[in-house]
Order: structure tokens, then C-alpha cells, then sequence
């Protein structure tokens, strides 16, 4: 059976190395430079993301998700000898005052499990020093990890060479071939063609402009995020911190992310003036430690957004054969090993390890409030 993926992201790159396991002739075309765009603009944090304000049916997703990093990490070091630092350093959510969030979070985590820590402000000094000392107090879940995003791009990209998925990188889909419903491969900006029996459409941001033409565009968007990079010590940051204003992600060798803006300005690249400095305003407010961190660089990436917050995993209704998966939004690593196990499941004719229903593109969205940017 001949598949067809495009989009060359975790998810997509993941998904053709699942799918050439089960044996499939798969070939990954990617619009630009493999796994360069939202999937390495990440942070790399390994937890659903403020997941009270989605329906139960996200966190059960991402939970499924997390439970596959361990043998995945495991099976990448196997194949390729690349470790993606999967580690577990915790989470904390500092409060400083306003708490819209402490309840919700509590019983969250109680009702699924999630091990958590209510600290009170001298709790929150000792595990995060740097923290401002206005803070009144802190919840904690030991329990999260986090992983290097260039680093996991890296195995899945080289295992997906060692498994002969054909790449075609630097390369754009014109247009997607469908006759009588059905599915026959693609067009591409060169104007050759690829036929496919199986046709995933995985390129984050850029999938609507493959499905618009076909009346069935989804509403994803891009939701650009600003991030920043600053050099410290080992250890000064000892947690994932996470606020409304900003997150912080401590990598081993003392760098530490500070993102990440969230913006709808389309397709506007580069780093700008005010959401820089509004990132580092939220530092030097809630981390005056941090204060003469140097500077090392900034980047910014295009996040798949959705009008509800929810990714669509599932067959594209009306066209046999084209499957979908996009609008990961902010937890598009998070959910990468299930979506890949699942999608090439259905590409497979198999059942999904996970109810995908959800999530399913067909399902009714309220398109009135916009992308769900929580």
C-alpha cells in the first residue's frame, strides 16, 4: 500500500516511521527543511497545558501520549544512539496574588491521577530560589518531564532514513488529487505527480490551504509563539515554571527558554521588539534572580491552532483516503506518539489504540469565539 504524508514535523515524520514498520511504501514531502518549523519552535514540555479548560477526552489523549515517551525514547536510542534528554524535573505554578487557576488545577489533577504539591511561599523560595519574593504560594507536579525537541527530531528523522521512507524535502504539494471521492495522490509545485494510496496531511499551520480548495477546510491557523534564550548556571532554575505571563524551561547544561508569546498575525515571521520585551518584563517581575542572564538568541515558530483548542485526527469525510492530522496547537510533542500510533492505525485499516472521536474533523466546532487560545 502506497502512502503519502505530508508535513515534515514530528508527527508526520513519526507517523511514516509507524506506518513503514507495518510494512507500508511510504513517501514524507515536506514544503521546507525537515522538522524546522513548530516541532523545533517548541519548548519541549511534557504535560497538557492548562487541560481544566478542555473536555475530559484531551487530557485521556495527552496521558495515552505521555505513557508511550519512555519506550519511545528507548526504541530512538536503540535505533539511532541519539538520546532526546527525556528527563523528569517537575512542574510549578507560581501564584503572586490572582489565583484563577488554583482550584481548577487541584481538582483536575485529583480527578486524573496527576500527583501535586500545594506549596505555600516559603515551599516555592527553596525549590525555585529566583522566583520574586512576592510570590504567596505554588502548586507542584513532580511528575512532568520535559525532552529536547531538536534533539527528538533528530532520531525519529534519522530512523525514518534507516526504515527507507523516501523523503522529499524542500519540496510543496500544489494541490491534492481526488476523483470520485477518492484519494489518488498529489500534485506538486514542480508539477509532477505522486500517486498514494493513503494520503496524510500533517503540515501543521499549511494544512488548511491543502484542504480549502476541496470545500473542507478545518479553520487551523497559524498562532505565532515568540521564544527566548538565556544563559545561566546549572541548576539556578531547577523546575519547569509555568504562568499565565510566561513559562520557563531549564535544559542540563544551564540554558533556560523563556516563552512563549501567542499571536494571531498569520504567517508574519521574526522576532519583534514588543513581545521580546514583554517576555523579559515577565522575567525580571517574577524571577528578579535572573536578572544578568545573558542573552544567547530568540526564534519564533507557527503553532497549528484550532477554532476549539482540540487537534483533528481522523479521515477526511467525503474524500476516501485522506486522513489528517493537525491543529496540535501548544501540545503538538506532547501528543506526538499517540497521534502517530493512532493515525497509522487508521491509515492501516486498524482499529485506533485510542477513541479519536473527539477529535474526529467531521465533529461540530463553534467557530464564534475564534481559536481556542487558552
Amino acid at each position: 500500500m502506497r502512502m503519502i504524508v505530508i508535513g515534515g514535523g514530528i508527527i508526520g515524520c513519526l507517523t511514516a516511521c509507524r506506518l513503514r514498520q507495518q510494512g507500508a511504501d511510504v513517501t514524507l514531502i515536506e514544503r521546507g527543511e525537515l522538522g524546522r518549523e513548530a516541532s523545533w519552535a517548541g519548548a519541549g514540555i511534557l504535560c497538557p497545558i492548562q487541560p481544566w479548560l478542555y473536555p475530559d477526552a484531551f487530557t485521556e489523549l495527552v496521558q495515552h501520549s505521555l505513557n508511550l515517551y519512555p519506550s519511545l525514547q528507548a526504541e530512538l536510542f536503540d535505533r539511532t544512539a541519539i538520546d532526546i534528554e527525556w528527563q523528569r524535573c517537575g512542574l510549578v505554578i507560581p501564584f503572586f496574588g490572582d489565583e484563577p487557576h488554583w482550584q481548577a488545577a487541584i481538582g483536575w489533577s485529583q480527578r486524573f491521577g496527576w500527583r501535586i504539591e500545594q506549596q505555600e511561599a516559603a515551599e516555592a523560595l527553596r525549590a525555585e530560589p529566583t522566583l520574586a519574593a512576592t510570590v504567596q504560594r505554588a502548586l507542584y507536579w513532580p511528575q512532568v518531564a520535559q525532552l529536547r525537541n531538536p534533539r527528538l527530531l533528530k532520531a525519529v528523522q534519522r530512523w525514518m532514513v534507516q526504515l527507507g521512507v523516501a523523503v522529499r524535502s524542500h519540496t510543496e504539494v500544489r494541490r491534492l488529487l481526488v476523483e470520485g471521492g477518492v484519494i489518488r495522490g498529489v500534485e506538486l509545485d514542480d508539477g509532477g505527480h505522486l500517486t498514494g494510496d493513503r494520503v496524510l496531511l500533517a503540515a501543521g499551520s499549511w494544512s488548511d490551504s491543502l484542504l480549502q480548495p476541496l470545500g473542507k477546510g478545518l479553520t487551523i491557523r497559524p498562532v505565532k509563539g515568540q521564544i527566548v534564550l538565556l544563559v545561566t548556571k546549572p541548576g539556578t532554575v531547577r523546575h519547569i515554571v509555568k504562568h499565565d505571563d510566561i513559562y520557563l524551561v531549564p535544559r542540563a547544561d544551564g540554558r533556560l527558554l523563556v516563552g512563549a508569546t501567542m499571536e494571531d498575525v498569520g504567517f508574519r515571521g521574526g522576532n519583534t521588539v514588543a513581545e521580546v520585551h514583554g517576555l523579559l518584563d515577565g522575567v525580571m517581575r517574577m524571577f528578579p534572580g535572573l536578572a544578568a542572564c545573558e542573552i544567547e538568541r530568540q526564534w519564533m515558530g507557527f503553532r497549528p491552532g484550532s477554532p476549539d483548542g482540540l487537534p483533528f485526527l481522523g479521515a477526511i469525510e467525503g474524500v476516501a483516503g485522506l486522513f489528517v492530522a493537525s491543529g496540535h496547537y501548544r501540545n503538538g510533542v506532547a501528543l506526538a506518539p499517540v497521534t502517530a500510533q493512532c493515525m497509522a492505525e487508521l491509515m492501516l485499516d486498524q482499529p485506533p489504540s485510542v477513541d479519536l472521536a473527539p477529535f474526529s474533523p467531521s465533529r461540530m466546532v463553534d467557530f464564534s469565539n475564534g481559536l481556542g487560545y487558552n
